[in-house]
């Protein structure tokens, strides 16, 4: 009777210890349940995010199981550029909406840029300039006197030539018409003149490719209502149609709306778009933009940047700090300061506000159609030294060519192309 008992207290030992084990067992699991509750498994992001998103869709089109050499690069960088500079915000998990690809919908397919400079110049020639009509009046006159020269300079300050390249011109073409005599003709000798007081030594080019592998960076700087989100949207059209892959970075996050208004754009020609919330650090923004265009190979990286904030020196820190900071990953190749020319005169204050805080590169000029002064262009050139290199004729998103001296020129004399 005792050896029975015995074997029944071993047995019930053993069933005792299998089932405290199974109790173990199902606890560790549970907890790991918990634990992992809500956050994707790292070696599957959540689709359609990228670089400062935590997301690697690239990666995952690549075949890849988890973070690149060159994502992990780009975090380690992200990290030090917030420790030295104050960005933050974009780590994954937190405030960032990351790079938001464009939707499997209908791409647009833009206008070539050949086309747009022919269809520019056509638009510039029925527009009928008044400044053209006006020159060209007064120089077909039989005999020019002082007052018909005056009247002449006069013309040329009233579209906004300004005072020092009006006086050279006039000068100029005052000279040029004495020593051709009865013979000038005047659409040509003025014609030669404009183009003279175009000229510039600096490239028209547009940086948009990098070396070494990087991404041509482009920061897109202006007040807001000059056309500058509208501008980077067409620009992108632009860089699509000259056969680039573009990533926009929303770096406007003070203004509501910037973003969803970049990302409207970016969607039609299937560009995508590193964006944040309202409010989030715009540095870092710029930072991870430039970083998911290292690391998807992007050809060209547009950033958008604030055209206001609380005050004036706020605003052209914030600026600087952008390039500081998304100069980390990769060079800015192009800064393009964007200007309404319909505020004439005024626009030139603007532009020196803005080459105050960060090295402009080149100017981009809107809504240059019938109602704005043509001779802006003259002056923005010889006041700051920069060169035209776009402008923007019209409303449709095709409205932006390379600026060409000679085709502007024709226009505003009135030649058809």
């Amino acid at each position: 009777m005792g050896s029975g008992s015995g074997i029944w207290l071993i047995v019930l030992g053993l069933v005792v210890a299998a089932a405290v084990l199974g109790l173990i067992v199902y606890g560790l699991a549970g907890r790991a349940r918990r634990s992992g509750r809500g956050q994707p498994p790292r070696s599957a992001p959540a689709a359609g995010t990228a670089g400062g998103a935590g997301g690697v869709e690239a990666d995952q089109a690549a075949g890849a199981a988890g973070p690149t050499a060159a994502a992990q690069t780009a975090g380690g960088e992200r990290a030090e550029a917030r420790q030295a500079n104050g960005a933050g915000g974009l780590e994954p998990g937190g405030e960032t909406e990351g790079v938001v690809a464009a939707s499997g919908g209908e791409i647009e397919v833009p206008e070539a840029p050949a086309s747009r400079l022919r269809r520019l110049r056509g638009r510039l020639a029925g527009s009928k300039s008044a400044l053209g009509r006006a020159l060209l009046a007064v120089l077909s006159r039989d005999q020019l006197t002082r007052e018909d020269w005056d009247e002449f300079e006069e013309t040329l300050l009233m579209a906004d030539v300004g005072a020092a390249a009006s006086e050279q011109i006039l000068e100029r073409v005052r000279a040029a018409m004495r020593v051709e005599g009865a013979g000038a003709d005047p659409a040509a000798t003025l014609r030669r003149e404009l183009l003279a007081a175009l000229e510039t030594k600096a490239s028209r080019t547009i940086a948009d490719r990098g070396g070494q592998g990087a991404p041509g960076v482009i920061l897109v700087v202006g007040v807001n209502g000059s056309g500058k989100t509208t501008t980077i949207g067409r620009l992108a059209r632009l860089e699509v149609a000259a056969g680039n892959s573009v990533l926009l970075g929303a770096a406007d996050t003070f203004r509501a709306a910037a973003a969803d208004q970049l990302a409207a754009w970016g969607e039609r020609v299937g560009v995508p778009v590193a964006r944040g919330p309202e409010g989030s650090d715009p540095a870092a923004v710029a930072f991870d933009a430039v970083a998911a265009g290292i690391d998807r190979q992007i050809d060209t990286v547009i950033i958008d940047t604030a055209g206001r904030l609380h005050n004036k020196a706020n605003l052209m820190a914030e600026l600087e700090k952008i390039r500081r900071v998304a100069a980390k990953q990769a060079p800015i190749t192009e800064t393009l300061l964007v200007l309404d020319a319909t505020t004439g005169q005024n626009g030139l204050t603007q532009a020196r506000v803005f080459t105050e805080a960060v090295e402009v590169t080149g100017i981009v000029l809107t809504k240059l159609d019938g109602t704005a002064k043509g001779g802006i262009v003259i002056a923005v050139q010889r006041e700051l030294g920069l060169p035209v290199k776009l402008v923007g004729l019209g409303e449709g998103p095709d409205d932006l060519a390379p600026f060409d001296e000679e085709l502007f020129v024709d226009g505003l004399l009135g030649a058809k192309p």
